[in-house]
């Protein structure tokens, strides 16, 4: 999303200087790569490529092609427009040298080698010839400076000390000793089969998170982003809280539409900003909210990040047992945002605005209702026995025939039916192109990520890492699930801070999760853990890339809007404690199916989500240091413990938990109350 979508999307309220969006834009960059803004015949053939590529994909999903062609073809077009798109270095930008059209046009050549050598290739991935460790060769590298070029050193320095593991077996100390394995081993494993480069990531991303990001492209392109922001300002405007309301709001319609927690910061923060500095909100304290708000974009469905659809590959499970199991946990992270955004009005005193004169709700929902249709209609088809692959190229037909019922939503112009001499011209300046275009460049720091995320699982499945991994933590945490479950989560975290969102989540799935799984948690609830803390590292340091960019936008310390960040979110980031520590907490993910569901207990689930949801306030009041009135120091003290409390499983804990926080408000009602008298 560049600074002219980000303004486009803004609406009316504006406030922002460019140079603002110029300092944000920048932190998009460092998420998903400083693209190449080519001009002339080489901008108009990205274009073309790009537009073959999502065309290739959404025929891909209704039709079928072999699983041996789709992900070396995936990764063929991810690779080529990687080399033309992304420069080898800042003093390239803006135009493509000879040596990436060699590694674009070598990114073709290996896999026409590929699909050329057909069964006979596959055949010989435990002995291969000289051409086939060549081209292995050459596709682990470019796939190395592909997640360079995109996301920075730190991915493929982790992928290289993986590859560093497998060839060094014999010569590393117990436990992480194995056997070792030499190049030819590792090119038959990431090159000759489905298990390594073309394995389960690459899979969920020629499959499922492409066809997100062009129907996310396809809402964007047809106003959806705009319409969800001015929806949620006529909703939401008006009120002390209506400011953060709307960041809350709009944070969760605009999940779909941006597909990134950066890119929604940034979208929100050029039109929140304003109104939030106006009604009372610090720099940081409003960067915080931003920065929570485009975290919640990642984790809320229907759509939820790209990691979400990696979760049903792993599990075997269908995407809307994902979806089911985000429910609960969703409600509970926008309900700490709520509760924080009231503490808010009332901690800095927030005063009613005059925003001037506001569409209604009833009058943006009247003309475009339509964008609401499209954002449900993936979970309708699901429902309908749908695919989650058809069912997002369906929703994608639905947003294009429906962005036909305004002129001024319309994917493809009227005059394109009208002028007969200009159509090609009109064709290629249409929203419809441009959402083509956005849907293939938008994934390819996924994708890229996913690549080498398999070459990483690859090495695990080889050399057994993963049980190693599990051993060692389980022996450290004395066999305690507690205490594995907080070295896991802090596992997660730390891997988080170096590498991108999916590829914490793919990493610390092989090495991490088996740990819990092995104590007896079961293996939904183990990735949905590891899920939920491998989304934290969009607002952790040192690459908190959402409060940076929030930061940004409203002229804050990025380091304390990082602070604040953590403080909107952390209420609900201790819950994944719940459904991992007892059997009664997995009715948070809805025991983690329909048929389960089906058999479950509603009243253990409503017990349990009432106590997730008393002990979110609880954290939320002690975070904020505010209740019915400002707490004092054992007051927030004692909301802290009851919060923590609540989220331990156990009826013990939760008498505890609900005697603090009930305790606390009746010491605040008693001050309050004391207070009214003296002043009378």
């Amino acid at each position: 999303m560049s600074s002219a979508d980000i303004g486009s999307t803004g609406g009316a309220q504006g406030g922002v200087s460019e140079a603002a969006l110029h300092k944000a834009e920048e932190f998009i960059e460092a998420e998903e790569g400083a693209a190449n803004k080519l001009k002339g015949w080489l901008g108009g053939f990205v274009v073309l490529v790009a537009v073959a590529m999502s065309a290739f994909h959404l025929y891909a999903a209704y039709s079928i092609v072999p699983t041996q062609t789709l992900r070396p073809l995936h990764v063929a077009f991810v690779l080529f427009l990687c080399f033309l798109v992304f420069p080898l270095a800042p003093r390239f930008r803006h135009r493509v040298m000879w040596w990436d059209w060699i590694a674009a046009a070598l990114s073709i050549a290996i896999v026409v080698y590929l699909i050329h050598g057909g069964d006979d290739f596959t055949d010989r991935n435990t002995d291969p010839n000289g051409w086939d460790i060549a081209f292995g060769v050459a596709l682990i590298v470019l796939v190395l400076e592909a997640m360079r070029r995109c996301s920075g050193w730190i991915m493929p320095a982790i992928t290289l000390a993986f590859i560093a593991y497998a060839l060094a077996g014999p010569y590393l100390p117990v436990p992480w000793t194995h056997k070792g394995y030499d190049i030819a081993r590792l090119v038959g494993v990431m090159y000759m089969t489905l298990e390594g480069i073309y394995g389960v990531a690459i899979d969920v991303s020629s499959s499922l998170i492409i066809l997100f990001t062009i129907f996310g492209a396809f809402l964007q392109h047809s106003g959806a982003g705009k319409f969800y922001i001015d929806f949620s300002f006529s909703a939401m405007g008006g009120k002390p809280t209506g400011a953060g309301r709307t960041v809350v709001l709009a944070s969760f319609l605009l999940g779909g539409p941006s597909g990134s927690g950066v890119a929604t910061t940034v979208t929100l923060g050029a039109v929140a900003w304003p109104m939030l500095d106006k009604v009372g909100y610090d720099k940081n304290a409003a960067g915080g909210l931003l920065a929570a708000g485009g975290l919640g974009a990642i984790i809320s469905p229907p759509v939820l990040g790209a990691a979400a659809f990696l979760i049903a590959e792993f599990l075997k499970i269908s995407y809307l047992d994902v979806l089911l199991m985000a429910v609960i946990p969703t409600l509970l992270f926008y309900l700490a945002l709520f509760l924080m955004v009231e503490f808010d009005a009332r901690k800095y005193g927030m005063r009613n605005v005059d925003f001037g004169k506001l569409e209604s709700v009833w009058t943006l929902a009247r003309r475009y209702w339509f964008h609401f249709l499209s954002l449900v209609s993936i979970v309708a088809f699901m429902l309908l026995g749908y695919s989650p692959v058809l069912s997002v190229f369906w929703a994608t037909v639905v947003s294009f025939v429906t962005s036909f019922l305004r002129r001024d939503t319309a994917l493809l112009p009227y005059t394109l039916f009208t002028r007969a001499r200009s159509w090609q011209r009109d064709l290629l300046r249409s929203p419809f192109v441009k959402a083509m275009e956005g849907g293939s460049i938008g994934v390819l720091n996924v994708a890229a990520t996913c690549a080498g995320a398999g070459i990483i699982v690859g090495v695990v499945t080889l050399t057994g890492l993963g049980l190693k991994f599990s051993s060692i933590v389980i022996d450290y945490a004395g066999g305690s699930l507690l205490l594995t479950a907080i070295f896991t989560s802090l596992v997660v975290w730390i891997v988080g801070l170096a590498v991108p969102v999916t590829a914490s989540y793919i990493i610390c799935a092989v090495i991490a999760a088996p740990a819990l799984i092995k104590l007896g948690v079961p293996d939904f609830a183990s990735h949905m853990f590891i899920f939920y803390y491998a989304v934290l590292s969009e607002v952790s340091p040192p690459t908190a890339l959402s409060p940076f960019a929030a930061a940004a936008i409203t002229g804050g310390n990025p380091y304390k809007t990082t602070l604040q960040s953590w403080k909107y979110t952390m209420p609900a980031f201790l819950v994944p404690f719940m459904f991992v520590l007892d059997g009664s907490g997995q009715g948070l993910l809805l025991m983690g199916s329909t048929k389960a569901l089906a058999r479950a207990d509603w009243g253990s689930i409503a017990e349990v989500a009432l106590t997730a949801a008393v002990g979110i306030a609880a954290l939320a009041a002690g975070f904020q240091g505010w209740a019915l009135k400002k707490a004092t120091a054992i007051e927030r003290t004692m909301l802290l413990v009851a919060g923590v409390a609540l989220v331990y499983p156990g009826w013990q804990a939760d008498v505890v938990g609900f005697g603090l926080a009930v305790l606390a408000l009746l010491l605040q009602l008693l001050r309050r109350r004391s207070a009214a008298t003296e002043g009378a």
